[in-house]
């Protein structure tokens, strides 16, 4: 057996359902590995059929095309290094999640997923079988344990392929982005190394799909727990990594650290990346979004900049008489240093049509929030004709904050397509939009500098749907509103737990009546940009339809 091994590890980033376009990323990663001598590409977890597939992997046609792609592959990639990958596969009509090892142009191995995540976006259980744990696999002499993700997060499967001879570990992975999900990674991670004793390598997906972000970040731990390479984040990569067999047994050599950047830029490169991806894996090029004047259309509109360059992006103003001077000054000065195409499309006319056209039903009642909300449902209207006539995907602009209050109009300024801030808080809204003035990056496609101007961060939020309104006429202050909604929602606490924390039990329910009565609205919103464990998806399942409150 010889004493080095060389294992080329492609970070790369597939299209879900694209089964012919995956495959040629394989080639071209298994080309990529024969070409710096390696003995075996790997590429991560469902590669073939892209990942998190949900329900579409047990549609027969489906799965039955994705093994065939692999059955192809195996034979294309015959002449040079083994090439594992990961996809769906048959065992005597059971579905299982798979690691396949191509060798010698057939299908050597193949490795079943035994533990099934079922939490979070994850519903494993009712999509595939649970694998039996089995032993290593041999490629060129070296036995290689393979854990799939949620496998190598407990003790028994990594343990097993230890005992039963494994002399590294290659974890292949399809692991979404949340805060600080690296640091979690590298500590079970090292765990299993310290229980083996044996070199491990994790190797990650990167890309957006749907809501969720694949961030990459893939590494690699010698015995003891050393880091020995570090992948970028957010970004798609190639590593050529070295093992060497000497007396203590297989190390790995120390190659490349990546930098791991902070996690408000973590956030935003994870919202610029689901954004394009989003674009790109659905069929769009370009998009459009109202802009306000306020700070979270401020902050999609450099997402949006950033992900797809300013000439793939239209700012709108929309404004009617209650729009202030401030707000149309500062929308037109952030699109002209963004560089993006800005559009007035005043509104007054328009509301006035619908006010007539509505007078004689309502007569005889008073101006309310129906008012206030047909200018916002009309300006939906006018942005959607634009998305269609110019195939502009809109994007909404709504935060966290206000996705789970309702504190936004439905079939208005939430209409859209995407919502790259629908996991963020304003109070993080406010930092990240300080942070994109100080901060830029090569991954980036706008400007550096100051382009967000220093009043739309200053000035007090407003919905300028009515004179002199503010946000806060209607919700709590966004410190104690989204400190709340941190316990409600993320930490599924009770209102006893804010009261401890600090907080008005009465702001407190009634912050959890609005979060409550708010999922309808949700239910009907438009996919974004996952950040946390319990962003509003399938993170967090609730009835629309609930008297239940907190009493306590």
């Amino acid at each position: 057996m010889a004493d080095s091994f060389r294992l080329t590890l492609a970070q790369w980033n597939p299209t879900m359902g694209d089964l012919d376009g995956n495959a040629d990323l394989a080639r071209r990663a298994w080309r990529t590995g024969r070409e710096a001598g390696a003995n075996l590409v790997a590429l991560p977890e469902m590669f073939i059929t892209g990942y998190n597939t949900q329900d579409l992997v047990m549609k027969p046609a489906f799965h039955t095309a994705a093994i065939a792609a692999i059955e192809s592959l195996a034979r294309d990639c015959a002449d040079g290094p083994a090439l594992a990958i990961g996809g769906p596969a048959l065992q005597d009509g059971v579905l299982y999640n798979a690691y396949y090892i191509l060798q010698e142009g057939r299908v050597a191995t193949r490795v079943f997923k035994h533990h099934l995540p079922n939490e979070t976006v994850f519903d494993e259980k009712r999509i595939y079988a649970a694998g039996a744990v089995t032993g290593p696999y041999a490629v060129d002499g070296l036995r290689i344990g393979s854990p799939i993700c949620e496998d190598s997060w407990y003790e028994d499967v990594a343990e097993t392929l230890a005992e039963t001879g494994a002399q590294i570990l290659l974890v292949p992975n399809g692991s979404p982005y949340y805060r600080q999900k690296l640091s979690n990674r590298h500590q079970i991670m090292v765990a299993r190394v310290i229980e083996t004793g044996l070199p491990l390598i994790y190797l990650n997906l990167v890309g957006g799909q749907d809501d969720q972000v694949f961030d990459g970040g893939s590494f690699a731990l010698n015995p003891g727990g050393a880091l020995a390479l570090q992948m970028p984040l957010m970004q798609e990569a190639t590593a050529h990594l070295d093992l060497i067999r000497g007396e203590d047994g297989w190390r790995i050599t120390p190659s490349d650290l990546a930098p791991v950047p902070d996690a408000m830029e973590q956030d935003y490169h994870a919202m610029v990346l689901s954004l394009r991806d989003y674009l790109r894996k659905t069929g769009f090029r370009k998009v459009l979004l109202g802009l306000s004047g306020g700070i979270d259309s401020a902050l999609v509109a450099c997402v949006a900049v950033d992900a797809l360059g300013a000439g793939n992006v239209r700012c709108v103003m929309l404004p009617s008489e209650y729009t202030s001077q401030a707000s149309l000054d500062d929308a037109e000065t952030l699109a002209r240093t963004l560089g993006c195409r800005y559009d007035t499309v005043p509104i007054a006319e328009g509301r006035q049509a619908i006010t007539r056209t509505l007078a004689p039903l309502f007569e005889g009642t008073a101006p309310d929030i129906t008012e206030e909300n047909i200018q916002s449902r009309l300006r939906g209207l006018l942005l959607m004709a634009m998305s269609n006539k110019f195939a502009e995907m809109l994007l909404t602009t709504g935060n966290k904050s206000e996705v789970a209050v309702g504190y936004a109009t439905i079939y208005g300024d939430m209409a859209g397509g995407y919502n790259p801030l629908k996991d963020m808080y304003k109070t993080r809204v406010f930092d990240t939009c300080r942070w994109r003035n100080t901060a830029h990056r090569d991954w980036m496609m706008g400007p550096a500098g100051a382009v967000i101007p220093q009043r739309i961060i200053d000035r007090p939020p407003s919905a300028e749907l009515a004179p002199d309104q503010r946000d806060e006429d209607s919700l709590p202050a966004y410190p104690v509103l989204d400190g709340i909604l941190e316990i409600l929602v993320d930490q599924d606490g009770s209102i006893a737990d804010c009261v401890a924390a600090g907080f008005d039990r009465a702001d407190a329910s009634r912050v959890e009546h609005l979060l409550y009565i708010s999922e309808y609205k949700r239910f009907q919103s438009a996919p974004g940009t996952r950040l946390s464990k319990r962003a509003f998806w399938l993170d967090r399942r609730y009835p629309i339809a609930n008297r239940w409150r907190d009493k306590g």
